[in-house]
């Protein structure tokens, strides 16, 4: 999320607060993606917990039911079970051997660094979860500052993305105006609220390897829904759209 004109963008690419995990694929041949423990193995195995030993099915069929539901699996659980989010978020996000599997390619760092506007990362991670993120990708520089789940209680409920309700407590925390900022998710259900509040969206697709199973399943990317403004394969892109969006001649619709 960012403040513009000229341009700037927002990234955010974590699973948190419980949605399905995605499955990324390595930007280099030599490197692999993989993290030791998949996230939603540590969902489904807080769900059996917080249910008694349900079995792992029906655990697996209830964490969906409650991010379709709630946008987020830790929404059901907190509601429902009794789960405190501080420890669902650690439990999910404590993953060792994370730092071992981040990469980014130097071209990528260089868009962001070139890029201007106000530049914010909108999670639904905790905070120590991104820094440990953006410190070992030495992306710290690049953003003004991290805005976590914990950042998005409204009126004391926890309101991840997909919120609308967060996102416009989040631009009015830092005086923002929506038409002015611009929100870069591969996440198209955060896109979609985003516009609902008149932000400009941008889905960023290259990051995502085609699956079964995920928040974009059987979606096609070659598609732009009515929501995004603009589809990208590669963090340079944004410039050029952050340009055509400054036009005052140009229609952003």
């Amino acid at each position: 999320m960012c403040n513009s004109p000229p341009a700037g963008t927002r990234n955010a690419r974590s699973s948190g607060a419980g949605r399905p995990s995605k499955r990324y694929r390595a930007t280099e041949p030599q490197l692999s993606p993989q993290v030791p423990v998949r996230h939603d193995t540590v969902l489904v195995n807080l769900l059996k917990r917080a249910l008694s030993l349900l079995p792992r099915e029906q655990a697996d069929v209830l964490r969906l039911h409650y991010w379709r539901r709630y946008g987020a699996t830790l929404l059901g659980l907190e509601r429902h079970h009794g789960v405190r989010a501080t420890h669902f978020l650690h439990e999910t996000h404590h993953l060792p051997g994370l730092e071992r599997a981040l990469t980014m390619p130097k071209r990528d760092r260089v868009a962001l660094q070139r890029l201007p506007g106000r530049k914010f990362i909108l999670t639904n991670a905790p905070a120590a979860y991104a820094k440990r993120v953006l410190t070992e990708l030495d992306l710290v520089s690049c953003f003004e500052g991290v805005i976590s789940i914990e950042s998005m209680r409204v009126f004391g409920d926890l309101r991840p993305k997909p919120d609308a309700r967060m996102l416009r407590v989040v631009l009015a925390r830092h005086g923002l105006s929506a038409a002015r900022c611009v929100l870069v998710e591969d996440t198209l259900a955060n896109l979609k609220a985003a516009r609902a509040v008149h932000m400009k969206t941008v889905w960023m697709q290259h990051y995502l390897a085609r699956s079964a199973h995920g928040p974009e399943a059987g979606v096609s990317w070659r598609r732009r829904p009515a929501w995004v403004c603009a589809r990208i394969n590669r963090l340079s892109a944004l410039r050029t759209w952050g340009a055509r969006w400054s036009d005052p001649h140009t229609d952003t619709r």
